[in-house]
């Protein structure tokens, strides 16, 4: 493709994912509100706030696809997941609408089901069970790709993100990790496809303990090659299991469903 966006770059996430798609496009616009630093060989960047609307207009103008990991991606007050999560991915699906619907993978996560235990075993057909401001957060962004889908065609990769990061840190992560890798390979398959429509997509490695069912996403082709198990051992030597009772033993959201609501004030 010629200009791939990534929103969030900035991120723990996006600086992940920075180097490694360098080659999926020819230009990539790299965008957040923090220091992004200098711009690399065949990158562009533009410092923009997703709940500024003529900004994220301006962000979207001639870019081919669409990877957004911005907005707040932890429990935090209202105010501020509104204009980050809500008000800002509004803006970004009318920026996609005027700009001739650029294709969209939106890094959803696994906290718009929470609270569902850890026993349990889901495909993207169960009711959503968020876990926090965050989680609602994503269940509205869910909705909101499928209002631009069934309405304007929007094309939109749903990606429910478990636990993207360079390894396990605790034995919840078992069940919810993926690798960059294998992020990184989702990305191609979903911006090579042929056809996407709106699938929703579970974002974890081919963990021996994963609690989602992705049958329903098996014609993108992605075959995630990584496993959480041989993280195992190292986890078992260096980490106290946790209370069976405890949030992170016992839901798939593990702390989140018991982090506090922030006050405004």
């Amino acid at each position: 493709m010629r200009r791939l966006l990534i929103t969030g770059a900035g991120g723990g996430l996006g600086r992940a994912m920075r180097n490694r798609l360098a080659s999926m496009a020819e230009t990539l616009r790299l965008s957040d509100i923090v220091d992004l630093g200098e711009a690399g060989p065949n990158e562009e960047i533009v410092t923009c706030d997703l709940g500024d609307a003529e900004a994220v207009h301006r962000l979207v103008e001639g870019c081919d696809a669409i990877l957004h990991l911005g907005g707040i991606s932890v429990e935090d007050k209202f105010s501020k997941i509104l204009n980050a999560n809500l008000l800002g991915l509004y803006n970004l699906y009318e920026a996609a609408r005027a700009h001739g619907k650029p294709r969209i993978l939106f890094a959803s996560s696994n906290h718009t089901v929470g609270f569902y235990r850890q026993d349990e075993h889901l495909d993207v057909t169960d009711p959503m069970k968020p876990d926090g401001l965050y989680g609602v957060s994503k269940c509205f962004g869910e909705a909101l790709a499928r209002m631009y889908f069934e309405k304007f065609g929007q094309e939109t990769a749903i990606v429910r993100i478990g636990s993207c990061m360079e390894k396990p840190t605790n034995y919840r992560m078992l069940s919810t990790w993926m690798s960059y890798d294998d992020f990184t390979d989702l990305i191609g398959c979903v911006f090579r496809a042929p056809m996407l429509c709106c699938p929703v997509i579970w974002g974890v490695s081919d963990n021996n303990s994963r609690w989602w069912d992705n049958s329903a996403a098996s014609f993108l082709g992605w075959r995630p090659k990584d496993n959480a198990e041989r993280f195992r051992a190292e986890l078992e030597a260096t980490v106290p299991r946790p209370d069976p009772d405890a949030p992170i033993a016992k839901y798939q959201g593990g702390q989140f469903t018991q982090d506090p609501i922030f006050s405004e004030n």
